[in-house]
C-alpha cells in the first residue's frame, strides 16, 4: 500500500477498534440507565427488551479517529461539533422518546449550527455551460439544512432491522468515499473511511440477532455525518461528491423515505407518524426473514454504489442499467404476492403432515 492508503486505512481501523470494544461496555451499561428498547407496538420486529445505546460506540469510533487524523482542519472540527450535536439529540431521544416535531426542530437547529461553522453547499455544477452555479445566500442556506436534515432522515428511517442502518452506513460511506478519492479530496475521504469503521466495528454486535441497537443517537449520527463530511467537498471541486454521488449511493433510504412521505399524506397522516409499511418490512412481508432482508437491501444498496462509482466516472449507460437492475429487484421482491404468505404457506403444510400421521 502507498503512504495515502496507509493514512485512509489507519481511520478506518481506528474507528472500527473503537467502536467494537466500546459496543460491549454500552451493552451492559444501557440497562442501568433506562437506554432499553421495550417492544409495545406492532412495528416492531423484536419481542423482547434490547439495549438501545450502541450511538455511544458509532460517536466514540467516529471522535477518536476524527481527533488523531484529521482535528487540524477546520471543517473537519466544525462537522465534529455538528455530530455531537445530533448524537446528544437522538440519545435524548432514545431516553425519553422525543415528539416527531421536537425531534426534527432538533435536527434543524444542528443543521443550523454547522452552516453557522463555515460548512455549506454553495454552488451546484452548471450542466448547461462551463463553471460553476453560485447559490444566493438564502438558497444556501435552505439547501444546506434540507441536505443535512434529508440524509440524517433517510438514515434514521432505515433503521428498522437487525444490522440494516450499520450496514447500509458503511457501503455508502466506503463508495462515497472511494470517488472522493478518485477526485483528489483527502478529508472527505478520510472521514468517510472513518464513518465506515465505526458503522463496521459496530456491526458484528447489531447483526440478526442483535445484542444491541444502535438507536436514534447512532442512526442519526450516521446519516448527519455522512452529510456534513460530504458537503466538504465544496471546497475544492464541483458537487458531484457533495450532492450527486451521496444521493445515489444513499437512494434506497432516500427512496424509502420519499415513499414514506407520500404514503402518509395520502392517508392524510403526520409525516412523523411510524408505521410498518418500510422498504424492509414490505420485504419480510413477501417471506423473508431478517436476515435475508437485510442481505438483500445491502446488495441494493451496493449495487447503487457501483453507480455512483460509475457515474463519477462518466459512464451514464452503465450507471442508467445499473439503477434499473435495482429498480426491476425492487419490483420483484415487493410485488412477488406468490411469496407474500410463504410462512403460513410452510405452517400450513407441516399443519397437514402432522394430521396425516395422526
Amino acid at each position: 500500500m502507498t503512504a495515502t492508503s496507509l493514512e485512509l486505512w489507519g481511520p478506518f481501523f481506528v474507528a472500527a477498534i473503537v467502536a467494537a470494544l466500546t459496543t460491549p461496555a454500552a451493552i451492559w451499561l444501557a440497562p442501568k440507565i433506562g437506554a432499553m428498547d421495550i417492544p409495545k407496538d406492532e412495528r416492531r420486529v423484536h419481542n423482547k427488551p434490547m439495549p438501545r445505546f450502541g450511538g455511544i460506540a458509532i460517536y466514540l469510533g467516529i471522535m477518536v479517529a476524527l481527533s488523531i487524523y484529521a482535528l487540524k482542519n477546520e471543517g473537519v472540527v466544525s462537522a465534529m461539533v455538528g455530530c455531537t450535536l445530533i448524537y446528544i439529540l437522538g440519545l435524548v431521544d432514545d431516553l425519553k422518546d422525543l415528539k416527531p416535531w421536537i425531534k426534527f426542530g432538533g435536527q434543524v437547529g444542528c443543521a443550523v449550527v454547522v452552516y453557522a461553522l463555515g460548512l455549506r453547499i454553495e454552488f451546484i455544477t452548471n450542466y448547461f455551460g462551463p463553471g460553476n452555479m453560485a447559490f444566493g445566500d438564502v438558497a444556501c442556506f435552505v439547501i444546506t439544512i434540507l441536505w443535512l436534515v434529508g440524509i440524517t432522515n433517510a438514515v434514521n428511517l432505515i433503521d428498522g432491522l437487525d444490522g440494516l442502518a450499520a450496514g447500509i452506513a458503511a457501503i455508502s460511506a466506503l463508495c462515497i468515499g472511494y470517488v472522493a478519492y478518485i477526485n483528489g479530496q483527502y478529508i472527505p475521504t478520510l472521514a468517510m473511511m472513518t464513518i465506515a469503521g465505526a458503522a463496521l466495528g459496530f456491526l458484528p454486535f447489531n447483526f440478526h440477532p442483535a445484542k444491541i441497537f444502535m438507536g436514534d443517537s447512532g442512526s442519526q449520527l450516521l446519516g448527519f455525518s455522512m452529510a456534513a463530511f460530504s458537503i466538504m467537498g465544496t471546497v475544492k471541486s464541483t458537487t458531484v461528491v457533495v450532492v450527486v454521488i451521496p444521493a445515489l449511493v444513499l437512494g434506497l433510504p432516500i427512496f424509502d423515505t420519499a415513499f414514506a412521505i407520500v404514503r402518509r399524506m395520502l392517508k392524510h397522516q403526520s409525516i412523523g407518524t411510524a408505521d410498518k409499511e418500510h422498504l424492509h418490512h414490505r420485504i419480510m412481508k413477501a417471506g423473508f426473514g431478517q436476515r435475508r432482508a437485510v442481505m438483500l437491501m445491502y446488495c441494493i444498496s451496493g449495487i447503487m454504489g457501483v453507480v455512483a462509482v460509475l457515474y463519477s466516472r462518466g459512464f451514464m449507460v452503465e450507471s442508467i442499467g445499473l439503477v434499473a437492475i435495482a429498480i426491476m429487484l425492487l419490483y420483484v421482491l415487493l410485488s412477488d404476492t406468490g411469496n407474500r404468505n410463504v410462512r403460513i404457506k410452510a405452517k400450513e403444510v407441516t399443519d397437514e403432515r402432522e394430521e396425516g400421521k395422526d
